[in-house]
């Protein structure tokens, strides 16, 4: 709470030099405001936590995070209730060596989240509330990532390495490797999975199921005869599809559109998909996403929002300037 309150104080102490200032709060509580993401990224110390205004930001390639940061925005949605909007960062997030036990949360990104190198591993990372791109884990020794609430557009990859991915909308995912794959809207109708050890190769068209990896109670889109072979040293179960894999699946018959199937589907990740079972297919709640539970689809992070703000055009006659800003806390 401390740190939210400093927060709150940063937000409006600055209001008047921009929209766009990000506050950066040390291990010791102390705030520094700076102008650009690259500025923040620098300049913050190890264990920092950097908050993202909402608006427009830009990272660029070569502010690459060597040091543990968290990195808070106010929403990845449009509809948020932050004066200023959602958090759109234009770039990709790039964290290397030294920057384990980091974690993003609340942010709309343009491009990917890269994770390691292909020399030096990172461990611990944490991606929850967010829509980006991909995720692309550089070295198959980085592990401890979890992927959490996320909507995911493109393919993810993760160099063979064990990732906990649960409770995302997400469009495809690639060479996993002692992973968890649990309670996913996984929505490209084609490539889905992807392991090296168990076939060698990629198979055009087909669903390949990643090595050694926990795939459960997923939801995966995809359409009449793609094949769904299991990986090898797998546990496949209770997955809902369109043709059998694994222990107790549910198939979905390729004559019954997803629409019959869900409240509000809709193509690709989009987040005006409802996936929330129409009454025919309520018992199997703990399949795919536990809407408003597991899921929370307005993805809000632990940051206080700018729900209104009022800042007179010129000073009273006492030469003060008039500033309301109504704060509310997550």
């Amino acid at each position: 709470m401390k740190r939210l309150a400093l927060l709150a104080f940063a937000l409006v102490a600055t209001i008047t030099v921009g929209a766009q200032n990000i506050a950066v709060v040390s291990p010791s509580d102390s705030t520094n405001v700076y102008q650009t993401l690259d500025e923040a990224i620098a300049h913050a110390t190890d264990n920092s936590t950097i908050y993202l205004p909402g608006g427009g930001l830009f990272v660029t390639d070569s502010a690459v995070i060597n040091k543990r940061l968290t990195i808070i925005g106010v929403s990845h949605r449009y509809d948020t209730d932050n004066v200023d909007g959602a958090t759109l960062v234009n770039g990709n997030l790039s964290f290397a060596e030294n920057s384990s036990g980091s974690a993003v949360m609340g942010i709309y990104l343009t491009g990917n989240i890269n994770i390691g190198t292909p020399t030096d591993s990172v461990l611990n990372v944490t991606i929850r509330y967010c829509n980006i791109n991909s995720v692309q884990v550089m070295n198959k020794s980085c592990s401890g990532i979890i992927i959490n609430q996320n909507y995911i557009r493109g393919t993810s990859s993760f160099s063979q390495s064990n990732p906990k991915i649960t409770y995302n909308i997400l469009h495809s995912l690639w060479a996993i490797n002692g992973g968890t794959i649990s309670n996913n809207i996984i929505t490209n109708q084609g490539k889905i999975f992807g392991g090296y050890g168990s076939y060698g190769a990629w198979y055009h068209e087909q669903v390949i199921g990643a090595d050694n990896t926990i795939i459960k109670n997923n939801v995966i889109i995809n359409p009449e005869g793609y094949n769904v072979l299991k990986g090898k040293g797998c546990t496949i179960y209770k997955n809902m599809l369109r043709s059998e894999w694994g222990e107790e699946c549910v198939v979905i018959a390729t004559e019954i559109p997803w629409t019959d199937v869900f409240k509000g589907f809709k193509k690709d990740v989009n987040i005006l998909s409802d996936f929330t079972f129409k009454n025919d297919y309520m018992k199997y709640n703990d399949i795919g996403i536990n809407w408003g539970i597991d899921f929370d689809d307005k993805a809000l992070a632990p940051i206080p929002r700018i729900i209104s703000k009022k800042i007179d055009d010129q000073t009273n006659s006492d030469g003060k300037l008039l500033i309301e800003v109504t704060v509310k806390a997550q």
